[in-house]
């Protein structure tokens, strides 16, 4: 005998239907948890801890008040008082006598002033100028002039001592030497000869500036040489 089912109660005609509803239900449940990112989270940054409020106490500014000092007091003006002095003084009164009426002359004394007198200020004396010093004949006739005259001193023959002395001297306005002055010394004694030398020379032509002529220094060399 032949079962025959019905057509309501087979089941394999609608298990194709429920294996797909099945697919469908699992990819949107895969779908919705793909879907599900952190935007939908909300953070919360409450720290739990309460702000605190803190309430500034006004003080009120209060200005004390300045006492005026009071002005200091008038000091009462002194009313001045004049005094009338009655003048009972007896003055003698003295009276001068002519000359005619008594005859006698007049004695007028001479008292003298007296007047201190400037010292005169000495000229300046110039290290160069415009037209400088000149022995008569120029350098050549100067050294000819110190060979001739100079006394070579004996005790300085007998040491050997010879050498230079250098003399330094002021040409005076009218060409006369003064002041000489040993700049450079080899020997007491030459150097004592080199001065007497140089105070014998003739006046010199004096130096000019300007024009006009002037003081001025001037140095020589004196040489002392033997033979």
């Amino acid at each position: 005998m032949e079962v025959k089912k019905s057509p309501k109660a087979d089941l394999e005609g609608k298990k194709g239907t429920w294996l797909l509803i099945g697919y469908v239900f699992i990819l949107a449940l895969m779908f919705v948890a793909f879907e599900w990112t952190d935007r939908d989270k909300q953070v919360s940054t409450d720290t739990g801890i309460a702000e605190v409020i803190f309430e500034e106490e006004i003080i009120p500014i209060t200005e004390q008040e300045q006492k005026q000092t009071p002005p200091p007091p008038e000091t009462p003006k002194m009313e001045e008082v004049l005094q009338i002095v009655e003048n009972d003084a007896q003055v003698e009164e003295t009276s001068i006598q002519d000359t005619e009426d008594t005859g006698q002359a007049v004695d007028v004394k001479y008292i003298p002033v007296e007047v201190e007198e400037e010292e005169p200020e000495e000229p300046e004396i110039f290290q160069v100028v415009e037209e400088m010093p000149e022995f008569p004949g120029g350098m050549v006739e100067c050294l000819k002039f110190l060979s001739k005259n100079i006394k070579y001193p004996t005790i300085s023959q007998e040491n050997g001592v010879q050498g230079k002395v250098i003399v330094q001297f002021v040409v005076n306005q009218d060409g006369s030497i003064v002041d000489p002055q040993i700049v450079r010394s080899v020997d007491p004694y030459l150097d004592k000869e080199a001065l007497r030398v140089i105070k014998t020379m003739p006046k010199w032509k004096p130096g000019k500036q300007r024009g006009k002529a002037v003081r001025v220094k001037f140095t020589v060399p004196v040489t002392f040489k033997l033979q």
